[in-house]
């Protein structure tokens, strides 16, 4: 199993010669996930080479998570420099599209194009989840929580199901540090800086981070465009896999063709 820097990360069958690599896809997941949380759809976009990462002290990576959302970009720096990455789309969902943000920002040598997947600006947490996540006792109903806003009224019950036992492996530390970091994000009066073509892919049923975030995202950020997905919730990605795939690999090559 690949790992560097701690963290354990997979790899599409397709890894080109670094020298000739155009643009690695490195997909970073929100809080409480992992890589899992990609469908195989996204991580095997057609001809590209997706590298797919569980950020510390999720699925298979060591650690308790971070409490800063720049923490967590340091880490993925780290483990960049680790692997020899060229520069990369780096596609975020959720608290990874904060991440991802926070990279154009602060490392922007790091980062060739963004793919901001169900995320926003600023990522406030109700004080009641928040609270809940901190206690082992009341964890369980926080996941409860969690999952009744993150997909939308027409998710197949299985696919809710199988991202709440998910969810519930967690240790209820990692995902209270992961909604800490979301509720002290904010780079709202940052988001003219960010100088690489971005797209942001959000569903129109989204609960815990509303569409007019994505709208927001794409108004600002100088050099991206929104891609609407029609009645999917906050894990569109899960919901809507081949709409999610397409818009990347449309994006991808969009970029590469230099348009």
């Amino acid at each position: 199993m690949p790992q560097a820097e701690g963290l354990y990360y997979t790899e599409s069958d397709l890894r080109p010669d670094v020298e000739r690599a155009a643009m690695p896809v490195v997909l970073v997941h929100g809080a409480g996930g992992t890589h899992l949380h990609w469908p195989p759809q996204v991580r095997r976009l057609p001809a590209q080479w997706v590298l797919a990462v569980d950020l510390p002290g999720h699925g298979r990576s060591a650690g308790v998570g971070e409490q800063e959302i720049a923490a967590y970009a340091d880490r993925l720096v780290a483990w960049a420099e680790a692997i020899g990455l060229p520069p990369a789309f780096w596609v975020g969902h959720s608290m990874g599209g904060a991440i991802v943000l926070t990279l154009a920002l602060e490392h922007p040598r790091r980062v060739r194009a963004l793919g901001l997947v169900a995320t926003g600006a600023r990522l406030p947490v109700n004080p009641r989840l928040l609270a809940s996540t901190a206690q082992p006792e009341t964890f369980p109903l926080a996941v409860e929580t969690v999952m009744k806003w993150a997909f939308s009224p027409t998710a197949p019950p299985r696919l809710r199901q199988l991202a709440t036992q998910r969810m519930l492996e967690v240790r209820p530390t990692v995902l209270h540090n992961d909604f800490t970091a979301c509720d002290r994000f904010n780079v709202d009066a940052r988001l003219s800086q960010i100088d690489v073509p971005a797209v942001v892919i959000h569903g129109t049923a989204d609960k815990m981070t509303p569409f007019h975030y994505g709208e927001h995202l794409a108004r600002e950020i100088p050099r991206a465009r929104l891609v609407t997905v029609r009645d999917a919730g906050h894990m569109v990605m899960l919901e809507q896999p081949e709409a999610v795939a397409e818009a990347l690999a449309a994006f991808t090559a969009e970029v590469l063709g230099g348009g």
